[in-house]
């Protein structure tokens, strides 16, 4: 009986060491190919395509990931720039999420120093790693599975369009999801950390009135000034701040407010966010913000309509799965900067009005926090996807400590080398921690028994887009 004991235990921990042996060898093989996926990024990055027209950039993901095996199935949900690489058979089936969109008006060179590239848009979310870190991650499980004849399914989705446009959101009302056991994903961000974060749910829309022109001087008893019903919405909603909860946000700009001063508008746009933790409470608040541009309609004689832009879920968090995530991450570890890295980032610092440059969560992980209601600030359509499948993600620093994300400092440092440094950390923990799921499937039960719990038994996925088809012109 000793011996027999004595006999599983051996076994057991050389099954290990094999295991952990070849998963030392997938991290080696992503550390070997920094380079290739590096030149990727960067061209995404040049591209700085804006949601929905990411034609280069989706393309380029497509034929990285076509030319290593996978199937591709291209232009779902109605999107011609979302696509859908898969490998494999069987369970599980793994998601592992990108994205590849860039944001309006913040085109930098990367320099430390504010320089336009001169372009439409700019990589300020750091996009174009995210969507290539988890190409990245999918091959390298895709080699994984090949080389150990396990069964399973690693599936790539290409998301356009996050900044606004939610792209997810179509994907998931198309049912994309509905057979995904776990889905998978990061973000860019300026420290390490996989703390289970709520984002806020966000609903959005361009208001639109329309009045009647006339001479502005001459004739002014004749015009009925769209611009003042835009702009007596801004102030009503701005009235609301004091009476709305305490944890929403509201963001407006005017897209269009007229050509000449000497001419009434007849015509006039303002595009709205509203965001709360609770997606029930920012149906509510839309409303209200609804009903400030129907009585501006009324107060200044216009006419209005307006448009659903986007609409995204909180992010549902699924403690079983960050954990995991934090562990590989932790295992992995952080990065630490060469001479030329840390005098751009100091550079860069100093532009942030600070003085000290902490690389302690950059070398790093922050510690992990076992809060699952620790709210975030921004919204993100993975939310959607989260109340579909169980969802984990991380944020890996590929921007400077402290750096915003959309700002012009943030483009910079997703254009070099700290960018592609932060990208591969995240690249090797989603493939750790896609492995641990397909070696370990007590993992998966676990993980989306978790998500039945936490989304409860009467829960109905009712888009906040409603059954608007995707914006294809969308401009942000």
């Amino acid at each position: 009986m000793k011996n027999i004991l004595i006999y599983s235990i051996v076994f057991l921990f050389s099954t290990y060491l094999k295991s952990q042996n070849k998963l030392d060898n997938t991290l080696k093989d992503l550390d070997s190919k920094t380079t290739f996926y590096g030149s990727i990024a960067h061209s995404i990055w040049n591209y700085a395509e804006m949601g929905y027209q990411e034609e280069k950039s989706s393309l380029l993901l497509q034929k990285t990931l076509k030319d290593e095996g996978f199937k591709i199935t291209s232009g779902v949900a109605r999107i011609p720039t979302a696509f859908i690489a898969e490998y494999g058979t069987g369970s599980p089936i793994i998601a592992i999420l990108g994205e590849y969109d860039a944001l309006p008006g913040l085109s930098q060179k990367a320099l430390p120093e504010r320089v336009s590239d001169n372009k439409d848009a700019g990589h300020a979310c750091g996009h174009h790693l995210f969507g290539t870190a988890s190409t990245a991650a999918a091959i390298s499980v895709k080699n994984w599975l090949k080389e150990n004849k396990i069964s399973g399914t690693i599936r790539f989705y290409g998301c356009p369009a996050e900044e606004g446009g939610s792209g997810k959101v179509y994907m998931t009302r198309e049912g994309l999801f509905k057979d995904v056991d776990i889905a998978l994903h990061w973000h860019a961000d300026s420290k390490n950390h996989s703390n289970p974060i709520i984002r806020l749910a966000n609903k959005s829309a361009k208001f639109r009135f329309y009045g009647v022109s006339a001479h502005a001087s001459s004739a002014p008893e004749k015009g009925r000034s769209a611009l003042d019903a835009v702009e007596s919405m801004n102030f009503m909603v701005n009235m609301m701040r004091e009476h709305m909860p305490q944890e929403a946000r509201i963001h407006y700009v005017i897209t269009e407010g007229g050509k000449a001063p000497n001419v009434v508008p007849d015509f006039a746009e303002v595009y709205y966010y509203s965001r709360h933790p609770d997606r029930e409470e920012v149906v509510k608040l839309f409303d209200r913000i609804v009903k400030a541009a129907e009585g501006a309609a009324i107060g200044t004689d216009t006419t209005m309509n307006y448009e659903i832009i986007g609409g995204t879920y909180d992010l549902l968090p699924n403690l079983t799965l960050q954990k995991l995530m934090y562990d590989n991450f932790v295992k992995i570890g952080g990065y630490t900067y060469d001479s030329d890295e840390r005098s751009f980032a100091e550079k860069i610092n100093k532009t942030l009005g600070q003085e000290t440059l902490d690389l302690k969560y950059v070398e790093g992980v922050m510690p992990y926090n076992l809060n699952p209601t620790s709210k975030g600030s921004g919204s993100t359509d993975v939310g959607d996807v989260s109340y579909n499948v169980a969802t984990g993600g991380i944020r890996a620093a590929t921007w400077v400590p402290n750096t915003p994300s959309h700002s012009w400092q943030a483009v910079a440092a997703g254009g070099m080398s700290i960018g592609t440094k932060g990208m591969m950390l995240a690249a090797k923990t989603l493939a750790a921690t896609a492995i641990d799921l397909f070696s370990n499937k007590d993992i998966v039960v676990k993980a989306k028994s978790e998500f039945l719990e936490r989304r409860g038994d009467k829960f109905e996925y009712i888009p906040l887009i409603g059954d608007r088809l995707p914006a294809l012109n969308y401009r942000n």
